[in-house]
């Protein structure tokens, strides 16, 4: 779901007990914070180990328990069909659908097997590829269709607009990539939604997603993508957050194996494909969802107050249930083989770690992560949901969209963490959003930006990012449209010098630059974002006439040469190839150079690569020194140069000498002087590095 965010708690308030036996886990050595809280991450590591004992008692590994999806659903076995379903309230069950005229036939009825599962065996020819079927499901005091929690194809009727699973038999897909493995080092996502991602007012499919997308981001040099909204919804405009069928891939964009196509083409072009999962909660619906399969409340989801969310309009998980975690764990390893994701992106898993969804909290001590009001059942899963999927594919990346900073949520379980590879940096477009609401230009202090960018857990890996879908939706605004507001409807063309247009394409440059230099795992882009795509996103809803004009992407804009979007296109590709040129940049130490707020000027060091900011609206500097290693620089990228929009104030060409200081001699610094015009950030790249020296 689209969050509003807090930055990240930094408060370290209970004292560590100097006295206290170190522990096994590698945790507390990376935190001696954490030690007086020892009990409670203990206890959950332990509940962890002790719920893998139990799921795997009668199976080697939780990717022998994992295959609920084999079992459980329609499968084709020999010259049968055999459906299986987990309904134990149900009293009654029929398989119904085009083969049996929807009507209730005694050779379509389930017989009930053990522990609350039915099943039904049919010959072959009684069903065949393409057949629309439900379930027809009795309980006591009432009966219902139901759409199979199993599910792997759900369809709409473009008429009724019902929805109903669909029989899926074709000839097997043949990949072209069988095996691939991501470039994390560093990772750059490309975060997309199929659907909106035409031109077209409608629909977009996944093979127009293959065929007009990938090349542009291919070309913009993102090496993985973030697909939205996969899995099958009701809604379109939930976004793809109210999940109806989580074994289906949403067939509005196209069939299974086009999305499959999409996928290997991807992988062709050496982009990963991350998939945005939703297990956080489930969409009401009951005709179309899990909301009450077999008639009861608390199925897959929580039967007391807990099971609906107070602020999404949805059903929450009983994570504490094993066929709940035998779902949802099968769900992971299930797009994990059957589609080649090369991994998710967990959503919502702040409201899945807390009981009260973290709702209205500020998070600002360690206390309120141990204080009681975690779920438990709900951390066991994801630490679970972890340990499979990097078991299944060792270089599988998984993602935690959460906001509370919660410590260890992309640790390793060994170390005493959740698992996961990266945590969102939400604090991030949450800073920016504020600075540029309540702060004049002059206003931005250095100190304030390289704190925020670079505050955050030393062991744990983070996405940085300016902007993802969440500050694109209807009711906020993106940052190009803070920045310029209405005037980028009628000063955008090339040449026009409407003050606010350049103020907002020198910033939206600036902030991207400084966000993406500082990550420590990865950075993310949204959609368009790139080229400071003009118009919000609204999907279709009753209040603006079910229209899809603000439900695409403008392409035609970046195309056009009268136009200045291209100048922030152009820069995005060129800071992208410089960050990815650079192998395991994201790994590389940020040594801070220069921080003087009066000057608004900013400059720091990744390996040979240095980055200098200029955040003044109306001060240039000429001849401004920074202290930096010795020797040769050159430019290598400049915010102000004319490809990108800029004005050309800065001499590329122009080699920098530092220039010697006795007084910091000691310390293998000296003096570089550059030309910085206000509003610019450049790049300079040490070439020639000079051992400490006498004044030549």
């Amino acid at each position: 779901m689209a969050k509003k965010t807090s930055t990240t708690a930094a408060a370290k308030t209970p004292q560590p007990r100097a006295a206290r036996k170190a522990k096994a886990l590698a945790i507390y050595k990376n935190d001696p914070w954490l030690e007086p809280y020892a009990a409670a991450i203990d206890g959950r590591h332990e509940d962890v180990l002790r719920k893998e004992a139990e799921l795997t008692t009668h199976c080697n590994s939780l990717k022998d328990f994992a295959n609920a999806h084999q079992y459980f659903g329609l499968h084709r076995v020999g010259d049968w069909w055999v459906f299986r379903e987990w309904a134990p309230n149900a009293t009654e069950i029929y398989l119904v659908g085009d083969f049996s005229d929807w009507k209730e036939l005694p050779e379509f009825k389930l017989n009930p097997a053990k522990n609350g599962v039915w099943e039904l065996h049919v010959p072959f020819d009684r069903i065949r590829h393409g057949d629309l079927y439900k379930m027809s499901v009795h309980w006591p005091g009432g009966e219902g269709l139901r759409i199979p929690a199993y599910a792997t194809r759900v369809v709409q009727d473009e008429q009724t607009h019902i929805f109903s699973a669909q029989v899926w038999e074709p000839t097997p897909f043949r990949w072209t990539v069988e095996k691939f493995i991501p470039d994390t080092k560093p990772l750059m996502i490309y975060e997309c939604h199929i659907g909106m991602a035409q031109q077209k007012e409608g629909v977009g499919s996944y093979l127009e997603f293959r065929d007009k997308i990938l090349p542009r981001i291919a070309a913009d040099g993102y090496n993985a993508i973030q697909i939205m909204a996969i899995q099958e919804h009701p809604y379109y405009g939930s976004f793809g957050y109210h999940v109806s069928n989580f074994y289906a891939a949403s067939s509005r964009f196209g069939t299974p194996e086009e999305l499959k196509s999409l996928i290997d083409r991807a992988h062709e072009l050496g982009i990963a494909v991350i998939m945005d999962i939703v297990h956080s909660h489930a969409v009401k619906n009951e005709n179309e969802g899990l909301g009450r399969l077999d008639g009861s409340y608390d199925l897959y989801f929580y039967g007391d107050h807990r099971r609906e969310h107070p602020a999404w309009d949805s059903l929450c998980f009983d994570y504490g249930k094993n066929e709940v975690l035998h779902f949802l764990l099968s769900n992971c390893k299930y797009w994990l083989e059957e589609y080649h994701f090369d991994g998710f992106r967990f959503d919502g898993v702040t409201s899945m770690l807390y009981y009260d969804h973290g709702l209205g909290k500020a998070f600002g001590s360690y206390a309120d992560y141990y204080d009681g009001n975690q779920d438990t059942n709900a951390i066991v899963y994801l630490t679970l949901a972890n340990m499979l999927i990097h078991d299944v594919n060792s270089h599988a990346i998984t993602i935690a969209e959460e906001m509370s900073g919660m410590p260890g949520l992309a640790i390793k379980f060994k170390d005493g963490g959740i698992g996961f590879n990266y945590r969102m940096a939400m604090g991030i477009p949450d800073y920016w959003i504020k600075t540029l609401k309540e702060r004049k230009d002059e206003d931005w202090h250095p100190t304030s930006i390289f704190w925020e960018l670079t505050n955050r857990r030393s062991d744990e890996k983070t996405i940085s990012y300016v902007e993802s879908h969440d500050q694109a939706l209807v009711g906020d605004k993106t940052v190009i449209f803070r920045l310029i507001d209405k005037e980028m409807y009628w000063h955008m063309m090339v040449g026009d010098t409407n003050p606010m247009v350049t103020r907002g394409i020198a910033l939206h440059k600036m902030i991207r630059l400084v966000t993406a230099s500082t990550i420590n795992g990865g950075y993310l882009n949204f959609m368009g974002n790139e080229f400071g795509h003009p118009e919000w996103i609204d999907f279709p809803r009753e209040g603006n006439g079910w229209s899809y004009k603000y439900a695409r992407r403008q392409w035609d804009l970046v195309d056009r040469e009268d136009l200045q979007y291209k100048f922030l296109n152009a820069f995005d590709n060129a800071m992208v190839e410089l960050i990815s040129g650079v192998y395991n940049f994201q790994s590389l130490g940020i040594e801070k150079l220069w921080e003087k707020d009066d000057d608004q000027v900013l400059a720091f060091r990744r390996g040979n690569l240095v980055f200098v900011f200029n955040f003044s609206p109306v001060h240039s500097f000429s001849d401004y020194g920074i202290l930096a290693p010795a020797g040769k620089y050159k430019v290598v990228l400049s915010s102000d140069a004319p490809q990108f929009g800029g004005f050309g104030n800065i001499d590329e060409s122009v080699e920098h000498l530092t220039q010697f200081d006795p007084l910091y001699q000691p310390i293998g610094k000296e003096w570089l002087k550059l030309y910085m015009p206000a509003r610019s950030a450049q790049v300079l790249r040490l070439s020639r590095p000079r051992t400490n020296r006498s004044k030549e």
